[in-house]
Parts: C-alpha cells; structure tokens; sequence
C-alpha cells in the first residue's frame, strides 16, 4: 500500500531552517508529481510546494516563494523540502501528498514550529 512518511521537522528561531524529507513506498515514486501541504494552527491545509516527476517543474506558494525548495532523489524515493529564513507565521504540521490511480495520499505529518 501507499505510504508517506515525513520527518525532518522540529523547533526553529525565526530566520532559522529545516529540511524536511518524506520517504515514499508503495507506488511508483518516479512517475508522480509530490507536493507539500501545510496546515497552520487553526486554519486550513494549504499547498505550499509541488515537483514534476523528474524535478524538472517546481511551483511554490507565493508565501514561500524564494525561501523553500522543493527537491527529490528518485532513486531513494525521497522528497524534501528545504526550508530557509523562516517565520513565524511558517509554523504548522507539514505534510507530503501524493494522487495515484484517483486516489490521494498523505503522511502522518511533521510539526514544523517557528518560535523565539
């Protein structure tokens, strides 16, 4: 079956950064678009990242834009997210999302906080 499993996060100063990778079993990791959500206290889970297949297209949320990136090693099937001069306002559980045959994934989640 498919699984997702984030890790990677923790507790930051703001202009601090974490990497955040999430491991991928159960389908075939090479041929699917990966993205990252987050969900900040209280609100709704938003898209914050996504990466093409062979990480040749990468988008980002405007909020994000120019401080994270979103990368992958397919041959370890792994996607990460490098986080720098964080916020925050960037706190909230993390998550990776993939959609394969309809149907959409997530992990567990990882607790990204963002605190002095």
């Amino acid at each position: 079956q498919v699984q997702l499993v984030e890790s990677g996060g923790g507790l930051v100063q703001p202009g601090g950064s974490l990497r955040l990778s999430c491991e991928a079993s159960g389908f075939i990791f090479s041929t699917h678009n990966l993205r990252w959500y987050r969900q900040p206290p209280g609100q709704e889970r938003e898209l914050v990242a996504s990466i093409s297949p062979f990480g040749g297209m990468t988008n980002y949320a405007d909020s994000v834009k120019g401080r994270f990136t979103i990368s992958r090693d397919n041959d370890k099937n792994t996607a990460f997210l490098q986080m720098d001069s964080l916020k925050p306002n960037d706190t909230g559980v993390y998550y990776c999302n993939v959609r394969t045959v309809g149907v959409q994934y997530w992990g567990q989640g990882t607790q990204v906080t963002v605190s002095s």
